[in-house]
């Protein structure tokens, strides 16, 4: 996935959403080539997302531009700063101000969930995942946060890995057809795709152990004491994800198991978009 290139869609789409057959509030109040300042104004606490995506907006409608920066991307924001100010034809700004403001509250929102949780994990060595538990169209922007909030994406879509979860594994007719199948598709048609497989109890991993044939073994919906279980039937062959039941009050005790990944849908889908506002600057 080009990463650019599907910002740039996502722009373009966003803001024939918003735009439509135009923007008739500014056409009909305001002269098309008159110049104009704004400045983003913070109004809440949190860690900063979506600075490099709003000076992309802006210049998608306007490649010259001037983008003043104050601040960047997973630094630390407080009420009353001040992040950017740009410089534009004034038709730009407004048509670009709710899509600006739209994606850098939600990324910062993201983020600074995705920070707290971070936080958490830093005594250990095990990581914080994202999942697919994304809003449709806008998962390019929210795993993005999720990086800026110290997170590492799992894959982007259902393309980049296989991931062989329980509907899989029971349509399949069981854990080992499923590995092998999966097994057999990589090597024909897929070269180097990677293999996750989704265990349910210690029979499961057991199974999986016995098949090979994987990268990396989820542990879902295991207590820690049935992780650190688990572990030594791992013995460190395969990478290990623990997911499931996981929160802020837990997921501690679930690090300190020793397993490698802790996946969270929770970092994107209950995250809080934060209150940012882009002002206008009489000049």
């Amino acid at each position: 996935m080009d990463y650019n290139n599907q910002l740039n869609l996502l722009i373009k789409n966003a803001l024939a959403e918003d735009i439509g057959d135009g923007d008739h509030s500014t056409l009909s109040s305001i002269d098309a080539t008159a110049q104009g300042k704004a400045v983003l104004k913070i109004k809440e606490d949190g860690i900063l997302a979506g600075m490099e995506v709003a000076e992309k907006i802006f210049r998608y409608m306007q490649p010259d531009i001037v983008f003043t920066a104050f601040k960047k991307d997973g630094e630390a924001m407080q009420h009353g700063e001040t992040a950017f100010e740009v410089m534009a034809r004034v038709h730009t700004i407004l048509q670009c101000e709710r899509l600006v403001l739209n994606c850098m509250q939600r990324m910062s929102g993201i983020a600074t969930l995705t920070k707290i949780y971070t936080e958490k994990l830093q005594p250990y060595k095990t990581r914080l995942l994202d999942t697919r538990k994304t809003t449709p169209n806008f998962r390019l922007l929210e795993k993005e946060a999720v990086k800026i909030g110290g997170g590492v994406n799992h894959r982007f879509g259902l393309y980049d890995m296989i991931m062989l979860k329980d509907n899989h594994i029971d349509y399949c007719g069981g854990i080992e057809k499923a590995i092998n199948k999966a097994y057999d598709y990589v090597q024909t048609k897929k070269p180097g795709l990677k293999i996750e497989v989704e265990t349910r109890n210690v029979d499961d991993i057991k199974k999986v152990m016995q098949t090979g044939k994987i990268n990396r073994i989820m542990l879902d919906n295991f207590k820690p004491e049935q992780i650190t279980e688990a572990l030594k039937i791992i013995d460190g062959k395969y990478e290990t994800e623990a997911s499931g039941g996981i929160n802020l009050n837990n997921i501690e005790a679930y690090a300190a198991t020793g397993v490698d990944y802790i996946s969270s849908g929770a970092i994107i889908h209950q995250a809080r978009s934060l209150d940012l506002s882009l002002k206008a600057v009489i000049i």
